[in-house]
């Protein structure tokens, strides 16, 4: 079984309530068909029943086990409106401007997420990262104790011998081009979560990535690295984490033993955390093309409930994967 496979079983096991705000997209339409049929999770679109029943009809697809929400019709419309301009208020946001934002679906979405009726959202086929974003750091925020946003992929590949069976982390690939040392620890810290609770690496061990192990060359970028994995040891003792190491150091146990002499992390390291956006996205694409290895995400981690981005590019199946993940994000 693939881990993708493992994945959308314990989203099945562990079904959640998902919602598609962009619900008039074809894509989009066809992907919560799957979803409701393969039971990966309960589904509701976003946006004009009748809208979506004609994307439906044109693929003839039929719409039972699949949730509409018209956020227009919504009973909840005007109580939501006031939430978000009292949320909005000190930041300038006027009554009328609160009431024309909440009619952007991927805002009504989140709210409904803020107010349970709803476990978490998946969007992108139609807007940008940062579109998918904002409403969830407005209206959902972040995570307790973290400040940042980040994202990471699961990297699953062929060869066996490195990670956990062949299964890891790469941090963060997609998101932000430069953390600072205490973001970086943060990272470390939700990605080794992520590896708990959508890989299944039991043990996550991570290693804080540098051109450098153990003081073997200096430079400002290096320092930030050694900075951040004294953070996240203090800030999350229970975490197995190591730095600053090569990826060699990080994956080859007698270099990382020889570099790293007792280290729990090095030279079996799971997780993996780049020092920037530029390291970790040319890293996670040439394993995936060099190594023939599948990519899962990004995934977005940080805020207080899941809410996932996808390409404007994506696939159906990418749409019914990304729901699966965040079935199973806590």
């Amino acid at each position: 079984m693939s881990l993708m496979e493992t994945i959308k079983s314990k989203a099945k096991a562990n079904k959640r309530h998902i919602l598609l705000p962009e619900g008039t997209e074809e894509r989009t339409v066809q992907a919560a068909v799957r979803i409701a049929a393969e039971s990966v999770a309960d589904v509701s679109l976003l946006g004009d029943a009748e809208k979506i029943r004609s994307v439906a009809d044109k693929f003839c697809l039929s719409l039972d086990g699949v949730g509409i929400v018209d956020q227009l019709a919504d009973p909840a419309m005007p109580r939501y409106a006031r939430m978000y301009y009292e949320m909005r208020k000190d930041k300038g946001l006027s009554e009328t401007a609160a009431a024309t934002t909440m009619k952007n679906p991927l805002f009504f979405a989140c709210m409904m997420i803020r107010e349970n009726r709803a476990d978490g959202m998946v969007a992108g086929a139609l807007s940008t990262t940062g579109e998918t974003l904002r409403p969830g750091l407005q209206i959902i925020r972040m995570a307790d104790g973290i400040s940042v946003v980040s994202s990471c992929f699961v990297m699953e590949i062929p060869n066996k011998a490195y990670g956990d069976n062949g299964v890891m982390i790469f941090a963060d690939c997609a998101v932000n081009p430069v953390l600072t040392a205490e973001q970086l620890a943060e990272c470390a810290y939700c990605s080794a979560l992520t590896a708990k609770e959508i890989a299944g690496i039991a043990e996550p061990k991570v290693a804080m990535l540098s051109f450098s192990t153990k003081g073997s060359a200096s430079h400002e970028t290096v320092d930030k690295v050694i900075e951040a994995t004294n953070i996240a040891r203090e800030r999350y003792p229970e975490l197995l984490i190591d730095g600053e190491l090569q990826m060699d150091a990080a994956t080859v146990e007698s270099v990382g033993q020889s570099k790293s002499p007792g280290s729990k992390v090095a030279g079996r390291a799971n997780v993996f955390i780049f020092p920037s956006l530029d390291a970790g996205n040319i890293a996670y694409k040439a394993v995936q093309r060099f190594a023939g290895a599948e990519a899962i995400g990004p995934i977005l981690q940080g805020i207080a409930k899941p809410v996932n981005d996808l390409s404007r590019g994506c696939s159906i199946e990418d749409i019914v994967n990304t729901a699966a993940v965040v079935c199973c994000q806590q």
